[in-house]
């Protein structure tokens, strides 16, 4: 990975914008996350480009604010909230908050993130709205889904999509009975009036409901449906691998590769563990220009199992797949 004037540390010319054909990658061809320095302990990433560089959000005792201006180097910059909202209390004692997703909208930055508390679908999505970005400027605009043990879902892991025809759409989800979405209000960011239903996405692995973390991005004719099947959280016994489905609708159905449905435990892998990176996801799609980047977090091998942040190329091939390169 290279600064903004070169971009992508792959010798394969500006035309290799498609790719032919291939087989999907094993983890043996997997490439190493490109090249990024500084405070790179970021779990859960969402990161957008700005006038002055790029800003990332992650989880990590609140939501952590970094920034960067070359998409290499990452300071720290605070704290996006300087208090956390009180209802937030009420879903985890000690006031943490996770899974960040930014978004720049109608002159605004878009937060939306999750309280919970571990192991538990007692949870809610909240909402903040900034004019900057900036640690410390985010308002607070209170509670847009909630679920509790009563329900056969988990309201954590949100991310924002505007599809072709400018509707929002939140989805969500983690375990239970996996990826759910709802629409959205773009005009104040919380549920839609007009249309309630609770859509459902993507089921977990085969005997498994570990799927979680879904990030949802329109190119050409489809949306793609990125979603982390697996276990986080657990250093280099993390499980976590990076797979995707697409659909001509945003509220599905999505299908593999294969044409197996996400909702029959579909998904095509593109990016799991290899050499010292252990249990990648966590991830967010950042649309930077005309590339498409996988930010993601992963386990270092050689690092003791710290977590940090990685970042790859995405590209497509003739049949309109994704590949990280």
């Amino acid at each position: 990975m290279r600064a903004r004037s070169g971009r992508v540390a792959v010798a394969l010319g500006a035309a290799l914008t498609v790719l032919l054909w291939a087989a999907p990658a094993s983890a043996a061809d997997y490439p190493m996350p490109g090249a990024v320095s500084g405070d790179l302990a970021a779990h859960d990433p969402s990161m957008l480009s700005r006038d002055s560089g790029y800003l990332l959000m992650s989880t990590g005792g609140g939501i952590e604010t970094r920034t960067s201006t070359d998409r290499v180097r990452f300071e720290r910059d605070g704290d996006a909230f300087a208090e956390v909202p009180d209802w937030v209390y009420d879903y985890n004692s000690s006031g943490d908050i996770w899974a960040p997703d930014i978004s720049f909208h109608n002159g605004r930055y878009w937060l939306y993130y999750a309280a919970s508390t571990f192991g538990t679908n007692d949870s809610a999505i909240g909402l903040a709205t900034s004019t900057s970005g900036d640690p410390g400027t985010w308002r607070d605009q209170g509670i847009v889904y909630a679920t509790d043990s009563g329900d056969d879902h988990n309201a954590i892991d949100p991310n924002l999509l505007v599809d072709a025809s400018g509707r929002w759409w939140l989805s969500f989800g983690s375990f239970w009975s996996g990826i759910r979405m709802i629409r959205i209000d773009p005009d104040t960011g919380h549920r839609h009036d007009g249309d309630r239903t609770l859509y459902h996405l993507a089921n977990g692995p085969a005997g498994s409901d570990a799927v979680e973390a879904p990030a949802i991005i329109r190119h050409g004719d489809y949306y793609y449906l990125f979603v982390s099947f697996g276990q986080c959280c657990q250093g280099t016994d993390s499980t976590y691998r990076v797979m995707v489905g697409r659909s001509t609708s945003p509220t599905g159905p999505y299908t593999d590769r294969s044409g197996t449905p996400m909702l029959r435990n579909g998904g095509t892998e593109i990016l799991a563990s290899h050499d010292n990176v252990i249990g990648p996801g966590g991830q967010s799609i950042l649309r930077d220009g005309d590339e498409r980047l996988l930010v993601y977090h992963y386990y270092d091998a050689d690092a003791d199992g710290a977590h940090t942040l990685g970042i790859n190329l995405l590209e497509w091939d003739q049949q309109g797949w994704p590949r990280v390169v």
